[in-house]
């Protein structure tokens, strides 16, 4: 029986072990970004990193707020995947990135979002976006309920 749960467990560690390695990879690829673009920006705990590009005047949004924004999507090679200048959405039905991140940019100001990809989508590949990609988002905060 121990044998068997043991070769149960050794698929769950190599998974754990592979989304660690794209952790680091996120990471440095992120951070290489940030070096070659001279980016000032703030890491924050679950890996994801911002930097204020312009102050608002208003309050913050939280991860329940109906925001409406206007944004640019792009790989770390610049491709741009997703724009939009004015877009309403509930923060709940978006990728993590965007619940974590959108929060930290106050009403009428703007920043980007450098997303690593378990917060992104992760191993799926969605539409011109690789899997495990790095999401870079400018956003520019219009407004939020």
């Amino acid at each position: 029986m121990r044998k068997f749960i043991s070769l149960l467990l050794i698929p769950f560690c190599l998974l754990g072990c592979k989304n660690n390695d794209q952790s680091k990879t996120d990471q440095q690829t992120i951070q290489n970004y940030i070096t070659a673009h001279h980016l000032n920006a703030i890491a924050e705990p679950n890996g994801l990193y911002y930097v204020p590009t312009a102050t608002g005047n208003g309050g913050y949004p939280n991860a329940y707020s109906t925001v409406t924004v206007s944004y640019k999507g792009y790989l770390t090679n610049d491709t741009v995947f997703d724009q939009n200048t004015f877009f309403t959405t509930n923060l709940g039905n978006t990728i993590p990135g965007w619940i974590e991140g959108i929060p930290l940019i106050q009403k009428g100001g703007s920043g980007t979002l450098l997303i690593p990809s378990a917060l992104g989508y992760g191993t799926q590949a969605q539409g011109s976006i690789p899997a495990n990609s790095v999401l870079i988002f400018d956003v520019h905060l219009i407004s939020f309920q």
